[in-house]
């Protein structure tokens, strides 16, 4: 799409602002790092033309306290004091579970998964945001906790002018075939190969 120019017009019946402003099902996927730095990066634009805005962290420890979290945080009073931007609400779905598994039980974080997905739904279906950001929601997927093709239908036929932005690795093949935008992330080079961990306001 060079220079902002579509390769094709579809013969949808849209007229061209009608399909320029279609809400999109975006998937970042794929085993390098800024999945979600992207996806936040997408939620700032949209905070910035007032749309409210709902974050879902999946597997996160809820203990884990990020700059993107604090800054939207920030965001949310900005909109309260002054009503610049749009509303924000950071949401971290149970008591978090990271990729590697090492902690908790799993049935547990299944079942806060659910719930969580459940509380989307609702929200979905409500018009409740017009940016929703589901951190690493891949993985409940992924692990089978949360039904794929129950998701993929809530998403396609959700109502309004909602755009859903999910993250995390291994995304299922019926989402990415469901999304209207998807980015893969794939490693050229990152310090950790030569033994640096990551730092204060670069991983957080």
């Amino acid at each position: 799409m060079p220079q902002g120019q579509v390769s094709v017009t579809p013969d949808d019946g849209l007229t061209t602002r009608q399909r320029r402003n279609r809400p999109l099902l975006v998937v970042h996927t794929g085993v390098m790092k800024g999945k979600s730095t992207a996806a936040f990066g997408m939620a700032l634009r949209g905070w910035n033309q007032g749309w409210s805005i709902g974050v879902f962290q999946f597997v996160k420890s809820a203990k884990w306290k990020v700059g993107e979290e604090e800054a939207f945080r920030a965001l949310g009073t900005v909109h309260e004091q002054t009503g610049q931007g749009g509303p924000v609400e950071w949401h971290k779905m149970g008591s978090g579970w990271s990729w590697s598994r090492k902690k908790g039980d799993e049935t547990d974080h299944a079942d806060d998964a659910r719930e969580g997905w459940a509380e989307i739904r609702r929200r979905l279906a409500d018009e409740r945001h017009g940016v929703y950001v589901l951190d690493e929601f891949t993985y409940p997927l992924k692990w089978g906790w949360i039904d794929v093709d129950e998701v993929v239908e809530a998403l396609t036929n959700r109502p309004g002018h909602q755009h859903v932005i999910i993250t995390g690795r291994d995304a299922p093949q019926a989402l990415i075939d469901a999304a209207d935008l998807v980015m893969e992330t794939s490693k050229i080079k990152h310090p950790m190969d030569a033994g640096q961990k990551g730092q204060r306001g670069i991983e957080w």
